[in-house]
């Protein structure tokens, strides 16, 4: 982040989905029968562990094995008491949340929502949304 935190980030995938793709050394490894692999270069780190019927992590366990991190962000959990923003696309309409799922603290909206009893943030106002978020973990809005 631009002003001086270091961010992290946790996707959560409702479909299946694959990072590496035939033909790469890590695919032709998993497809041998690795239960984990890690890709490692002078730039970046990559592990993929099969879960193997296992269960899948929970946000909480996958956000505690980030590090050197002061902000975890997560996309798509939909499903727990985190603190979180609604998001609203007025060309894509989905059930809102706000008021039956527990965390929501403010609506993300490409458009007016008149009568929301949560704040409402402009989706092209990033600035703004940064602001609301650090406030909300009660970080200063610039860095260490």
């Amino acid at each position: 982040m631009a002003r001086g935190w270091r961010v992290g980030t946790v996707k959560h995938a409702h479909h299946d989905f694959d990072i590496d793709h035939p033909g790469k050394d890590s695919h032709q490894h998993r497809s041998a029968g690795a239960s984990e692999v890690i890709i490692a270069s002078a730039r970046r780190v990559a592990h993929i562990r099969e879960l193997a019927g296992r269960p899948e992590p929970t946000l909480g366990e996958l956000a505690g094995r980030m590090t050197g991190v002061d902000l975890v962000l997560a996309e798509g959990w939909k499903s727990g008491d985190h603190p979180r923003l609604e998001l609203r696309r007025a060309a894509a309409p989905a059930p809102a949340i706000a008021g039956s799922a527990p965390g929501v603290l403010a609506i993300v909206s490409d458009a007016p929502l008149p009568g929301e009893y949560l704040p409402v943030l402009p989706r092209d106002d990033v600035p703004a949304i940064a602001n609301f978020i650090l406030r909300s973990v009660g970080l200063p809005p610039t860095g260490p």
